[in-house]
């Protein structure tokens, strides 16, 4: 099957800094990939290159045609002054009918917020409308920038099993930047650790006994994502049904 996105060899610069060298990676339909690295490893960076929001300087992105992509941003700014509901918000894309509108509220638990301001809402709240918005249109390809930043742990959980029922429902492919190290590791597929280039890649199993992670991370980090896989190894559905994810993608060397 035709990879989603094929990104060979890759590297950028901005402003004379190197900021991402020799990325190689595909994204496929069905998998979660999770980037992690530190601050300043060009992880946001990468999400705009999948995007085509930037140019890499040298390599080759290569994207399915009229791919379709739902995009969960890091930071949404919205001016205080000038109150907007959560329903008003969603039709500002005009493609979006109110049924579409309502039944996606529905799917990510927001409905009951379709009436309140956008500035009422917590960061669990805000994070679940957006992801709501993202999926109004099916994406092919769903990419999230750190979009449990600002919410609790119990929120965090909420949100990571939405994503990963959104995946299995739409059977898209997942691209999501997270600093959650414990967390994400029992809802992704594949992990790539980034830090300016890729140190590492693999399932998580593999990422958090590489000896690049553990320089990046810790060993506490590294046997905490042990601890945590072992004791949350399933997911649930929609109705509550307990699935189980699949962990069996390669390590990449």
């Amino acid at each position: 099957m035709q990879p989603l996105v094929s990104i060979k060899n890759v590297s950028i610069s901005l402003n004379q800094q190197n900021i991402l060298s020799n990325i190689s990676f595909t994204i496929d339909t069905g998998k979660i990939i999770t980037i992690l690295g530190p601050n300043g490893a060009g992880k946001s960076t990468l999400v705009k290159l999948v995007l085509g929001l930037l140019k890499p300087s040298n390599g080759l992105i290569v994207r399915k045609k009229n791919l379709t992509i739902g995009y969960v941003p890091q930071n949404l700014q919205i001016d205080k002054t000038l109150p907007i509901t959560v329903k008003r918000f969603m039709q500002l894309n005009p493609t979006i009918n109110s049924h579409n509108i309502e039944k996606m509220l529905h799917r990510v638990n927001a409905f009951g917020l379709i009436n309140k301001t956008m500035q009422q809402l917590s960061g669990g709240e805000m994070q679940r409308v957006l992801l709501a918005q993202a999926l109004v249109k099916k994406p092919e390809l769903l990419i999230l920038d750190e979009p449990t930043q600002g919410v609790d742990v119990n929120g965090q959980i909420t949100l990571y099993n939405l994503i990963a029922n959104a995946k299995n429902e739409f059977n898209c492919a997942v691209l999501m930047i997270s600093h959650d190290l414990h967390l994400v590791m029992a809802k992704t597929d594949e992990v790539i650790c980034l830090n300016k280039h890729i140190c590492c890649s693999g399932t998580p199993a593999l990422v958090s006994n590489d000896p690049e992670f553990i320089a990046l991370f810790g060993r506490n980090a590294a046997n905490q994502l042990a601890v945590y896989k072992h004791h949350h190894l399933h997911q649930t559905n929609y109705q509550g049904r307990i699935m189980l994810p699949n962990f069996g993608a390669k390590k990449n060397v």
